[in-house]
């Protein structure tokens, strides 16, 4: 039996207001600073905010690849969420005042089903739910670097 996705979502505190957050969110091709997978986007296209799309250039280990991705949700200083094809995922990123000059984020991945295309990748990536975890701990680490970067 195929395994389901695992739940992936991490949320924490920044000292930055919910427009400085947006201000790194928003641009999509900063998230390959931030995340311990994405190593380079590559925007197709001028468009930003909704509908903007992209390619995302992964790498776990041994093993790189390629993903194509469109911004689905563009909700300027609250949220902003792109689908990835391949595997079929959503990711999103949602931004609440939690007081003056504070925000919460809270980032997760929606994935109902393993697609095709991530069974066939699931062997060389050491299998489906370590690499959820991974992603899971990935994320933690993103939200931190971007905090690192909002709070200077």
């Amino acid at each position: 039996m195929t395994p389901q996705p695992l739940p992936i979502e991490s949320s924490t505190e920044m000292a930055a207001t919910p427009e400085q957050v947006w201000s790194v969110l928003s641009d999509v091709t900063r998230m390959s600073e931030f995340s311990p997978e994405l190593r380079k986007v590559i925007r197709l296209g001028r468009r930003r905010g909704l509908g903007e799309q992209f390619v995302g250039i992964n790498r776990r280990g041994p093993v790189a690849w390629p993903t194509t991705a469109k911004v689905v949700r563009w909700e300027p200083g609250r949220a902003i969420a792109w689908h990835v094809r391949e595997p079929g995922a959503t990711w999103v990123y949602e931004i609440e005042p939690v007081g003056e000059d504070r925000s919460r984020v809270t980032a997760r991945r929606v994935l109902p089903a393993f697609t095709t295309a991530s069974k066939l990748m699931v062997p060389l990536l050491g299998g489906a739910l370590g690499h959820d975890a991974e992603l899971a701990d990935g994320l933690a680490a993103t939200l931190e670097r971007i905090r690192g970067v909002v709070e200077r």
